[in-house]
C-alpha cells in the first residue's frame, strides 16, 4: 500500500501541472441554457494522451457530487493524468448541475454530447471511434450509466454534424456509483437534485439505471467499498447482477474499507489499488492495445 501511494504522489509531482484546453460542447450556446454564467455552460476538458504513449483508447470523465456539486480534482483533473500515464485519453466533463435549476434530462443531455463529441473528434486525437468509454464517480457514476443504458445512435437527418454520430459508450467504469432512484438504496441528495423533491414514479424507475439493463449496454466494470454509508454498494451490486443477467461482460469489485469519494490518490487501504485493478481489466478487454 505504502509503494502504491508513494509511487502516486510522485506521479503527480513529476506530472506538469497546467490548465487543460477546454472545448464547448455547443458552439452557439447549449440547449435548454438558463443564462450565460460559467454555471450555464457544459465543457470538456481535454487530456489527449501522449503520441509516444496513445494506445487509441479514450474515457469522459463524469466527476461526482451529487449533482449539485463538481469533484473535479480527486475525481477529474487527477484521474484524467492517470489514464494520461496508461496511454488513455481523457475528456473531464463539466456538467450543468441540478442545484443550478438543470434537472433531468439536461446532464444527460451534456453526457451524452460529451461522448458524440469525442467520437466526431475521433482523427484529431489519433482515437479510434470504437473505443470510447465513460466513467463516473458517485452521481457522476449515475450519470455515465444513464449513457450507458440510455444511449442513441445519433440523428441522421440532424442539421448539426455531431447529433449525427452515436452517443452509445464502449465500456464503462463506474465508481461507487449512484444506479438507483428507488427509496430503498438511492442516494437521496443526487435524486433530488436532479428531479426534484416530488419526482414522478415512472420517471424514477427509468432512471434507476439497473431497471434499463439490456444486451446492448456496454461492457463494465464497478468498483465500491462495503463500508461506503453514502451511496451503498447494493447499487454496484445490483448493476452488475443486471449486466450479468442481460450476458454483458462485467466486473465487480467491492473493498472491505474505502467509504465514499476516495476517488484517485488517497490513502483508504484497499480500496486505493482500484487504478491497477481497472487497469487490468481494461487490458483483458483488449482496450489498451496500441
Amino acid at each position: 500500500m505504502y509503494k502504491r501511494i508513494c509511487f502516486f504522489i510522485i506521479f503527480c509531482l513529476c506530472t506538469p501541472i497546467f490548465a487543460a484546453e477546454q472545448m464547448l460542447l455547443w458552439q452557439g450556446g447549449a440547449p435548454k441554457a438558463l443564462g450565460t454564467e460559467d454555471k450555464d455552460i457544459p465543457l470538456l476538458y481535454l487530456y489527449p494522451a501522449d503520441k509516444d504513449n496513445n494506445t487509441g483508447a479514450a474515457v469522459v470523465v463524469c466527476p461526482g457530487g451529487g449533482y449539485g456539486h463538481l469533484a473535479m480534482d480527486h475525481e477529474g483533473h487527477d484521474v484524467a493524468r492517470w489514464l494520461n500515464s496508461i496511454g488513455v485519453s481523457a475528456f473531464v466533463l463539466k456538467y450543468r448541475l441540478g442545484s443550478n435549476g438543470y434537472k433531468h434530462p439536461v446532464p444527460m443531455l451534456d453526457a451524452k454530447r460529451a461522448v458524440r463529441s469525442v467520437r466526431y473528434s475521433a482523427d484529431k486525437w489519433n482515437i479510434d471511434p470504437a473505443r470510447i468509454g465513460i466513467m463516473g464517480f458517485s452521481a457522476g457514476g449515475h450519470l455515465a450509466s444513464t449513457v450507458g443504458t440510455h444511449f442513441d445512435y445519433g440523428d441522421k437527418d440532424a442539421a448539426d454534424p455531431i447529433d449525427k454520430i452515436s452517443s452509445r459508450p464502449d465500456f464503462m467504469i463506474l465508481m461507487y456509483p449512484v444506479i438507483t432512484l428507488m427509496d430503498y438504496s438511492t442516494h437521496k441528495g443526487s435524486r433530488s437534485n436532479l428531479l426534484g423533491e416530488n419526482p414522478d414514479t415512472e420517471l424514477i424507475k427509468k432512471l434507476s439505471n439497473h431497471l434499463q439493463v439490456t444486451d446492448k449496454t456496454p461492457p463494465t466494470i464497478l468498483i465500491h467499498a462495503d463500508d461506503d454509508k453514502v451511496v451503498f454498494p447494493d447499487n454496484s451490486v445490483n448493476f452488475y447482477l443486471a449486466l450479468r443477467k442481460a450476458k454483458v461482460p462485467a466486473e465487480l469489485h467491492i473493498y472491505k474499507k474505502g467509504g465514499h469519494g476516495f476517488g484517485i490518490g488517497r490513502d483508504v487501504g484497499p480500496a486505493s489499488a482500484w487504478p491497477s485493478q481497472c487497469q487490468q481489466w481494461l487490458k483483458q478487454m483488449e482496450l489498451l492495445e496500441r
